[in-house]
C-alpha cells in the first residue's frame, strides 16, 4: 500500500549540518543531548501549531431569535446588516439571461461598507451590475482590475455611495458595497448571460447559491526561506475564504426567492428540480414559469432544474446567431446520432479515485462511497482496476492495476466501506498518482480515471496544469458530490482530461446518474471530430474539438462578418464515418450569442495560458481585449459603480462588515474546521490587511482559521530544551 504522509511544512535535509559529526575527542553520545533539544527546537519552531478556534473569541453574540447581533466597543448589541437574495432568470432556448437581486439593510446607527462572497454558474458571462439607492440607479462601468479598486477606494473615503464586482473565480465572485447610512437598504443588481448544458435529452439550468469553504494548501514555507519567489499555491488565499456560520448554533441566512421562465423553443415533457421543491406554471405548450414552493429558501445548496422534450420533439441541431456591433455570432448545438451498431466491448483499465477529506463528511461521504461501488460492481471480467483514497494524504489500495476478480472487488468495497471523512483536501498528489500510466504505450486497452469529490479547493491552478502535462492515454471523468460543488474545477478538469462531468446533488441520484456516466465509459466516443466552414475568416471556440460520449451534444460557438455559407461536422462513431452539414443562414435569432463567445474564448486564453499554449502576457493581453469590448467581469476586469454625490458627513466613521455564509447543506461544521479541542481541517488563510474603517462582522460567525500561531511559545520552549540538552552534557563530562 503506498501511502503519502501529510507533511505540508517539511523538514530541510541536517546531512550538512555541523552537528552530524563530532569535534574530535568528544564522545559521540556526549552531544546526544544537545543534538535531540536542537532538533525539537526546530521542530517547534516550524511545525504549524494548531489554529486557535476563533469562536472563543468571537465577540459577537445572538439573541434567542436567532437575529445577527454585533457588539461595538463600550456600546450594547445590536442588529447585523443584513442580505438577501432575488433570481430571476429567462431560459431562450440554448441561452439563459439572469439578474440576481442583492439587497444589504443597514440595522444599525453606523454607516456601513458591506463585503461579501458569492457563487455564479463557472460558465457565465457577467457583463452588467447596477446599485439602487432609494431612487437613483447607478450603472457600473467595466474597468481593468486595479483601476475599478482605485475609483472604488477614493468613492468609498469620500463618503459616496459605491459598489464593485470582482471576479476571483470563474465561479466566485466578491461584492463590496460602501457607505450604506443607518437603516438603509441599498440594491446590488448583477446580470449575466450563461449557455444551457445538454446530455442525453435533457436540458439542466444550475444556480450556485452558495459559496462553499475552500483548502486552500500551505504554502511551501521552508521551501520560500531558502529559495526566495517559491510559488504559494493559492496565492489569493485570503479573497476567497469568508466567515461561516456554524448550522447548530445559528439559522441560516441570505433568503432566497427565484422565478425562472422557462421558453424551450420544442414542446416540453417533464420539468423538475430534484434540489428543491417547484411550483410549476403552464404557460404554453414550450413555456413554464417555476418559482420555489416555499416562496424563499436558505442559500445552502445548488438550484438545479431540468427539462426534456415531449416524445419526438427533442432537436437533433440548434443553430442561433445575434448581431453584435458590426458581425454576426453563431451558436451551433449538434447531437451525433447514437451508433446503430456499437463496437466490441474494449478491456479498460479504471482507477477510482475518492475524496475522503473533512468538507465530504456527512452525506457527500455516503453518496461518494454508493456511487464507487456502483463504478466497481460494473466491472467486467476483463477490465482492471485501482482504488485511491485521499484527504490531506492518500493510500493506492493496490501497488497496481489488478484484475476485476470477485476477490479484488470484495477487498476493494471493504476499502470504500472503511472510509471515514476527515482532514485536509491535497489532491493534487492523487490526481498526480492516478494518471501516472505504468505502460503508456499500451494499445487495446482504454485507460480511465473516475475522480469523486466535492472539489472544495482553492489551488485549481495547480490541478489544470498537472492533467494537461501528465494525462497521457488517460481520460479524465469528474464526478461532482454534494450540494455545493466546484463546478469550475470539475467542468475544467473533465474537459482538460478528455472526459466528462457528472454531477450529483443528492442521494436517490447516485444510482441513475452513476449508471449514466458508466454507460459512457463503455461506449464508444465520437472522435476525430473536425469543424470546417466554407466561409474564411471565421473565429470559432473551442478552436480543438472534443471527444464526446453517448448523449453528449457538441456545442460550438464562432464570429464571423456574416452568418453565410456552411459548417460541415465531421467525425467517427463506433469506428464508422459521420457528417453532418449545417447551412448558417438558416440560423435562428438568439440572444447573448455574442457574449458566450467571447466568455468561451476567455475561458480558452485562460486554459493556453496555464498549459504553457501562450505565454501570460499575450494571454493576458488577449482576456483584456476581449473583456473590455464586451463589457465582461473576468480576472483582469471589474464592475465599478459610484454615486456623483458624498453621502456619509465628514466626520463620520465607516464600520466594515464581511457578511458570512451557510455551511453548505449536508456538510458536518465540526469534520470541516474542527473543535474547540481540536485543529480546523481547513488550512489558515493569512490574515487581511487591517482596513482603516472599524472592523465589525456577523455574530456567531465562524472566521476561516488564521495563520496566528503560538510561534512564540514554541521558540521559548525550544530554547528551554536547548539549554537543559546543554546542562546535561556539561554533567556528564564533569562525571
Amino acid at each position: 500500500m503506498l501511502s503519502l504522509p501529510h507533511s505540508p511544512l517539511p523538514l530541510p535535509p541536517h546531512s550538512r549540518s555541523p552537528l552530524a559529526h563530532p569535534a574530535p575527542g568528544l564522545p559521540r553520545n556526549l552531544l546526544l543531548g544537545p543534538l535531540i533539544a536542537l532538533l525539537l527546537a526546530l521542530i517547534a519552531g516550524i511545525t504549524p501549531a494548531r489554529a486557535q478556534d476563533s469562536r472563543a473569541q468571537d465577540s459577537r453574540v445572538q439573541d434567542g431569535s436567532g437575529t445577527l447581533l454585533l457588539r461595538f466597543e463600550g456600546g450594547a448589541p445590536v442588529e447585523a446588516p443584513r442580505l438577501k437574495a432575488d433570481a430571476a432568470i429567462t431560459v431562450s432556448g440554448p441561452t439563459a439571461r439572469a439578474t440576481i437581486t442583492q439587497a444589504f439593510r443597514n440595522t444599525t446607527s453606523e454607516w456601513v461598507e458591506g463585503t461579501y462572497l458569492f457563487p455564479l454558474p463557472e460558465d457565465a458571462a457577467v457583463d452588467t451590475m447596477k446599485l439602487v439607492v432609494g431612487d437613483r440607479v447607478i450603472v457600473a462601468d467595466i474597468r481593468e482590475r486595479a483601476a475599478a479598486r482605485r475609483v472604488y477606494e477614493a468613492a468609498k473615503a469620500e463618503g459616496k455611495a459605491a459598489a464593485l464586482t470582482e471576479q476571483q473565480r470563474p465561479n466566485l465572485f466578491t461584492n463590496a458595497v460602501a457607505n450604506i447610512g443607518p437603516g438603509e437598504t441599498v440594491l446590488v443588481q448583477i446580470a449575466y448571460q450563461q449557455p444551457v448544458r445538454s446530455s442525453a435529452g435533457t436540458y439542466a439550468l444550475r444556480l450556485p447559491t452558495v459559496a462553499a469553504p475552500r483548502y486552500s494548501p500551505a504554502p511551501p514555507a521552508v521551501k520560500a526561506v531558502v529559495e526566495r519567489g517559491a510559488a504559494d499555491p493559492v496565492p489569493d488565499r485570503e479573497k476567497i475564504a469568508a466567515p461561516v456560520l456554524d448550522p447548530a448554533r445559528h439559522a441560516p441566512i441570505k433568503p432566497l426567492t427565484l422565478t425562472i421562465d422557462l421558453k424551450a423553443g420544442f414542446t416540453l415533457g417533464q420539468v423538475r428540480s430534484a434540489t428543491h421543491a417547484v411550483r410549476i406554471e403552464e404557460r404554453s405548450a414550450s413555456e413554464r414559469r417555476i418559482t420555489l414552493a416555499d416562496g424563499a429558501t436558505a442559500a445552502d445548496r445548488d438550484f438545479e432544474l431540468t427539462w426534456n422534450a415531449a416524445p419526438g420533439e427533442a432537436p437533433s441541431i440548434g443553430l442561433f446567431r445575434e448581431r453584435v456591433a458590426g458581425a454576426e455570432a453563431v451558436l451551433a448545438v449538434v447531437t451525433p446520432p447514437e451508433t446503430a451498431s456499437p463496437a466490441a466491448s474494449v478491456p479498460r483499465d479504471v482507477v477510482f479515485v475518492i475524496d475522503n477529506s473533512g468538507s465530504m463528511g456527512g452525506a457527500s461521504m455516503r453518496q461518494a462511497k454508493a456511487s464507487l461501488l456502483i463504478g466497481l460492481d460494473r466491472l467486467g471480467a476483463g477490465d482492471r482496476f485501482n482504488v485511491i483514497r485521499f484527504d490531506h494524504s492518500f493510500d493506492t489500495l493496490f501497488p497496481d492495476l489488478v484484475p476485476a476478480d470477485a476477490g479484488h472487488l470484495m477487498r476493494a468495497k471493504s476499502f470504500v466501506a472503511g472510509l471515514q471523512a476527515s482532514g485536509g483536501t491535497e489532491m493534487l498528489a492523487p490526481l498526480q498518482a492516478a494518471l501516472r500510466d505504468a505502460t503508456p504505450e499500451e494499445t487495446g486497452r482504454l485507460r480511465q480515471v473516475v475522480f469523486l469529490t466535492d472539489g472544495a479547493i482553492g489551488n485549481e491552478a495547480q490541478i489544470f496544469s498537472a492533467i494537461a502535462t501528465e494525462r497521457g492515454r488517460s481520460r479524465l471523468f469528474m464526478v461532482g458530490i454534494g450540494s455545493a460543488p466546484n463546478g469550475y474545477l470539475m467542468r475544467h478538469a473533465a474537459e482538460l482530461g478528455r472526459g466528462s462531468f457528472t454531477q450529483i446533488d443528492t442521494p436517490d441520484q447516485v444510482t441513475e446518474r452513476m449508471r449514466a456516466l458508466l454507460v459512457k465509459l463503455e461506449s464508444p466516443a465520437v472522435t476525430d471530430l473536425t469543424a470546417t466552414f466554407s466561409e474564411p475568416g471565421i473565429d470559432v471556440t473551442p478552436a480543438r474539438l472534443p471527444d464526446l460520449y453517448r448523449g453528449e451534444p457538441l456545442t460550438l460557438s464562432a464570429r464571423m462578418g456574416q452568418a453565410r455559407g456552411t459548417l460541415t461536422l465531421t467525425g467517427r462513431i463506433g469506428g464508422q464515418p459521420w457528417q453532418t452539414q449545417l447551412h448558417l443562414d438558416a440560423a435562428q435569432d438568439g440572444t447573448g450569442i455574442g457574449k458566450l463567445w467571447a466568455r468561451a474564448k476567455i475561458a480558452e486564453a485562460e486554459t493556453a495560458r496555464l498549459t504553457g499554449g501562450l505565454t501570460a502576457e499575450a494571454a493576458d493581453a488577449a482576456i483584456l481585449r476581449l473583456a473590455l469590448d464586451y463589457g465582461l467581469t473576468t480576472r483582469l476586469t471589474s464592475l465599478v459603480a459610484v454615486d456623483a454625490t458624498p453621502r456619509r458627513p465628514a466626520g463620520m466613521r465607516l464600520a466594515s462588515t464581511e457578511l458570512p455564509l451557510n455551511l453548505p447543506a449536508g456538510w458536518d461544521f465540526e469534520t470541516v474546521f474542527g473543535t474547540q479541542d481540536e485543529a480546523p481541517q481547513l488550512p489558515p488563510p493569512p490574515r487581511r490587511a487591517a482596513a482603516p474603517a472599524t472592523q465589525i462582522a456577523a455574530a456567531q460567525a465562524v472566521a476561516l482559521p488564521q495563520t496566528a500561531t503560538d510561534f512564540e511559545i514554541r521558540a521559548w520552549l525550544g530554547a528551554l530544551l536547548l539549554a537543559l540538552g546543554l546542562v546535561l552534557s556539561r554533567r556528564r563530562l564533569a562525571a
